[in-house]
């Protein structure tokens, strides 16, 4: 493992709006899980290597004196830039301890992953959920295990993380998808749409959040497409994208408007969030009561 050096880990948020997150934190950069579509290799976040994972040197100290420092509680999100549960996570146990630490200073947690490791953490993500808001959110892009496999070789298959949706509802922990990117020609189909709605309810988790379409940019758009063709061959998929999206940064699915009146509708049938603002509602409604309750108290 390389060590890279960092001054200060936990670090303010600009906006609450993305899963009412007050606070990043990243402690590892790169990731092996070699998913094609990665936005984080873009040439903007300068991340040199990006399959080569990296930890941040000290991390846990910096974490320590990051949370002390903070006059305010509130929610510390990690997973936005590479998964903290990449596989050597499971000897380093930087996260978990992060988590502990979390805990210590009554933090909540917001989690972003495609591993199953997550379920290692189980009880300290229980104990956390005691005081402050936790919520697990799961990226599951395609129903199809065959397909996962092609486009995130180094992450379980989607079963797999379906059935840590399971065990983390199961548990009590407030967990759902991330349905993102949906891949334009390769996942943006009804089945595929209908399959994750109807699975995600099937586990008792309580939100999917999508967006049906992928981001495009420098470094990233050229690794994409390099895996279209050599995964893909002779079906044209970078010469479609070429041709339809050109340098766009934001390329939507051309099914996208279809595709959300499907996704809506299903997820209202199951009772399943898939708005921002009600899934922050409902995974922090039981610590906003609690606050206001010791606020009428004094």
């Amino acid at each position: 493992m390389e060590y890279i050096p960092a001054k200060t880990i936990v670090n303010a948020t600009k906006s609450r709006e993305w899963f009412g997150t007050d606070y990043n934190m990243n402690i590892y950069r790169g990731c092996c899980h070699g998913c094609i579509y990665c936005d984080s290799r873009s040439d903007c976040y300068g991340i040199e290597d990006f399959d080569q994972v990296k930890a941040k040197e000290n991390a846990l100290q910096i974490i320590r004196n990051d949370l002390r420092r903070k006059v305010k509680t509130g929610v510390v999100g990690t997973g936005a830039m590479s998964d903290p549960y990449n596989p050597f996570e499971k000897e380093l146990l930087l996260t978990r301890h992060a988590l502990e630490l979390i805990d210590a200073f009554g933090f909540g947690t917001a989690i972003a992953t495609k591993s199953t490791l997550l379920l290692r953490d189980l009880d300290v993500l229980s104990t956390i959920q005691e005081h402050s808001p936790v919520i697990c959110k799961v990226t599951i892009t395609t129903a199809d295990d065959g397909l996962s496999k092609k486009l995130e070789p180094g992450a379980p298959p989607s079963s797999e993380r379906f059935s840590m949706l399971k065990t983390l509802s199961q548990a009590g922990i407030f967990c759902g998808v991330l349905l993102m990117p949906v891949l334009p020609w390769l996942e943006d189909d009804d089945e595929n749409i209908l399959s994750i709605v109807r699975r995600t309810h099937e586990t008792g988790a309580r939100f999917i959040y999508g967006a049906f379409g992928m981001t495009l940019r420098g470094n990233q758009r050229e690794w994409y497409f390099t895996r279209l063709e050599k995964l893909f061959p002779g079906q044209g998929l970078a010469d479609r994208y070429r041709r339809r999206y050109t340098n766009q940064y934001e390329c939507h699915s051309p099914r996208a408007a279809q595709l959300w009146k499907l996704f809506s509708r299903e997820c209202e049938r199951y009772g399943i969030l898939y708005q921002m603002k009600d899934i922050i509602s409902a995974y922090q409604k039981k610590y906003r009561m609690t606050q206001l309750n010791l606020f009428d108290m004094i």
